[in-house]
């Protein structure tokens, strides 16, 4: 299958910090991809790596079968909007689009300028003059117009409000429909990326903790609640745990059903497995 993005013991290290250590990922195309972890864990370092912003200080990274922004023909194949969805405050919508043109040379004008129509954006504005919303939906705008193979987003939504937010997610998603470009998106809005996202790549203190198809990992992440006890049923890798007086819950993972009639087993969220793994040792688990 092909790659969008795959990382051998990629690292990135400021001064004596290492802001990504030992990062092997292999992400593959046609996926919307949420990147989800605690602030510092390195999301916005793997991004700017993989758009060529910065070279890695150790290990290697491809984006598209290649070195990051090695070739224009490479460049052209990558849109991004860095974060707080930047846009130029003294230039018109309009002068947006014209720039985009001439930056892109896939630009597809008549894309641009439909999404503007459609989010009734006026041509003449100025983007200092817009909300937050129309920003991020302009700077989105701009990314997609560029007809990307891989649209890499870091944190688009994060100072938006609820209504906006559910907006701009809902534009992507027509968007990806459409022109079947994959994504690649940072968040820590979890509950956001599980309306959208299928696959899901989890950094921790500047480490992969999971990666892997979202379907895979609520299929085979369990919550367990029993009668107070230390040992987890046969057959489970326990994730997390908490213990009352009389009674145990386990958030545990398992390839097959766990079927013991001394514990309850329920269904999980997103957000439980991702505050389950934050909570742990760091460790590389793939779905």
């Amino acid at each position: 299958m092909t790659s969008v993005i795959r990382t051998d013991q990629l690292g990135m290290k400021y001064g004596s910090r290492w802001a990504l250590s030992e990062c092997t990922l292999d992400i593959p195309a046609g996926h919307v991809v949420g990147l989800v972890g605690p602030n510092g864990a390195g999301k916005t370092t793997l991004l700017n790596l993989a758009v060529g912003q910065m070279a890695p200080t150790s290990g290697g990274i491809e984006v598209l079968g290649s070195r990051p922004a090695a070739r224009p023909e490479q460049l052209a194949k990558v849109g991004f909007v860095a974060q707080e969805t930047p846009t130029y405050a003294a230039l018109t919508v309009a002068e947006h689009l014209t720039l985009g043109a001439r930056l892109n040379p896939g630009w597809d004008q008549a894309v641009a300028l439909g999404r503007i129509r459609q989010l009734g954006l006026d041509p003449a504005q100025k983007a200092g003059q817009l909300s937050g919303g129309q920003r991020a939906q302009l700077a989105l705008t701009l990314g997609i117009a560029k007809r990307p193979e891989l649209l890499i987003l870091d944190e688009p939504v994060a100072a938006l409000d609820p209504l906006a937010r559910r907006e701009f997610l809902q534009s992507l998603m027509e968007a990806v429909a459409e022109h079947e470009f994959s994504v690649l998106m940072s968040s820590h809005l979890v509950s956001d990326l599980e309306r959208v996202c299928d696959y899901l790549v989890m950094l921790v203190e500047s480490r992969v903790r999971v990666a892997g198809e979202v379907e895979e990992l609520l299929a085979t992440h369990h919550l367990l609640s029993g009668a107070r006890r230390d040992a987890p049923p046969a057959g489970v890798r326990v994730v997390s745990a908490s213990h009352t007086d009389r009674q145990t819950t386990l958030l545990v993972r398992a390839d097959t059903p766990v079927r013991d009639p001394e514990w309850t087993v329920s269904q999980v969220s997103l957000e439980d497995i991702v505050l389950a793994y934050m909570s742990q040792p760091t460790m590389e688990v793939h779905a």
